[in-house]
């Protein structure tokens, strides 16, 4: 098992709080690593039919039965069973005891709404998103280039086990997107939904458009923004939204698409070998897309919520990422040249003299290997040295 940064936060959470709860994409790791964090406790697998229908039919007696073999349960997928959630609530109320529980989901719509309705207040919730470049740095893939990451894209199974990259996204769409899409909506023909997800792909860091999308793909206006739903709720897709402070400019209101892992995305464009990613004309795209996840990993293992925009004015001037952290806007650029050239700095400085104070450090991620400190408050990162939360002035908590 690759040691994972947020399985510390998560045991001291279970020092102070009655539930836990992991959320993330399907075969991100979370049961390995409430297993291992939790290894004492009690284990619930609610995708095995049996056991559902057991804590369907007697929720109260599933806890009985786990609480008495074990000082604590696990509860794998529970937002199978929204009737258990009510029993846990009761439970952790009357034993007020801290850490008993520990709730799993891969659907994240689903179990927050349960949680909102039941569990406020008494749940400390974590995402769990696959392998960060930080968690591989300690193991034989450390010194790979970044086509090779954003290639293969960083679930676990991928670096413990030896399956092919292909092999293992073709099962993954099969085995798992399709069936949480026959279970959260009636979709009847899931070639639609494919191709749907291949359009999606192709849109990889590019503003959302739904009405165009709906023409190409042939599918109503309602139809498409259910199924983008789907596919947040399923932690396949997460979007960013444009940053909307008027700096007396008008404003693109649109958000920007981005796949939680570049391997599907790579996968669903037909992109079966590395080399084919270096000459790709979404090699840009996904390295922005691999950047962004990377740093969303940093906030979410350390149990931060990462306050993410991106800006860009009717004028063509774009910040790719805004970071809002502690007062302060951080931008960052980001680039997968492996050259630096001057143009790459000019939206940085023309966004530091239209915000003013508003912004902290300024940030280039590139595809190559120099790193500078700039006279003008603009740090130059190559890809691999992902800048930390102390680089960028904010404190670990």
């Amino acid at each position: 098992m690759i040691p994972r940064i947020l399985a510390e936060k998560v045991r001291k959470a279970a020092c102070s709080m009655p539930v836990l709860g992991v959320t993330g994409p399907r075969q991100s790791g979370k049961t390995t690593l409430v297993r291992s964090v939790f290894s004492d406790y009690a284990y619930f697998n609610l995708e095995d039919p049996a056991l559902r229908l057991f804590a369907r039919e007697d929720p109260r007696g599933l806890l009985q039965q786990g609480l008495a073999e074990k000082q604590g349960i696990i509860i794998d997928e529970a937002q199978h069973v929204p009737e258990l959630f009510s029993y846990v609530q009761l439970w952790s109320d009357e034993r007020r005891s801290v850490g008993q529980f520990v709730l799993t989901g891969s659907q994240h719509f689903l179990l927050m709404e349960k949680i909102t309705q039941s569990l406020a207040g008494r749940i400390a919730l974590f995402n769990l998103l696959p392998l960060s470049l930080e968690e591989l740095r300690q193991t034989e893939f450390a010194e790979r280039d970044f086509p090779f990451f954003i290639f293969r894209g960083f679930y676990p199974r991928l670096y413990a086990q030896e399956i092919p990259v292909d092999l293992f996204y073709s099962s993954y769409i099969a085995t798992y997107l399709q069936r949480d899409v026959r279970t959260l909506t009636r979709v009847m023909d899931l070639d639609d939904f494919t191709l749907f997800l291949k359009l999606i792909a192709g849109r990889t860091g590019q503003l959302l458009n739904k009405s165009e999308l709906s023409v190409t793909a042939g599918l109503s206006h309602a139809t498409v923004k259910r199924w983008l739903s789907i596919l947040k709720t399923s932690f396949v897709i997460t979007s960013l939204q444009p940053y909307y402070k008027n700096y007396n400019k008008r404003l693109v209101k649109s958000s920007k698409i981005y796949f939680y892992d570049t391997g599907l995305a790579c996968n669903l464009l037909s992109i079966r070998e590395e080399k084919q990613l270096l000459t790709h004309h979404l090699l840009g795209s996904l390295f922005e897309n691999f950047v962004i996840t990377e740093l969303m990993k940093h906030f979410l293992n350390r149990g931060l919520s990462p306050n993410f925009y991106f800006w860009r004015d009717n004028a063509g001037h774009e910040i790719d990422l805004l970071i809002e952290y502690g007062g302060k806007l951080y931008p960052v650029e980001i680039k997968a040249a492996r050259t630096l050239r001057p143009a790459f700095f000019d939206n940085l400085r023309f966004f530091k003299k239209l915000a003013g104070k508003e912004v902290g450090t300024s940030y280039l991620i590139y595809g190559g290997q120099q790193r500078q400190s700039r006279s003008e408050g603009i740090e130059v990162r190559p890809w691999n040295e992902l800048p930390n939360l102390g680089e960028w002035g904010m404190e670990n908590e």
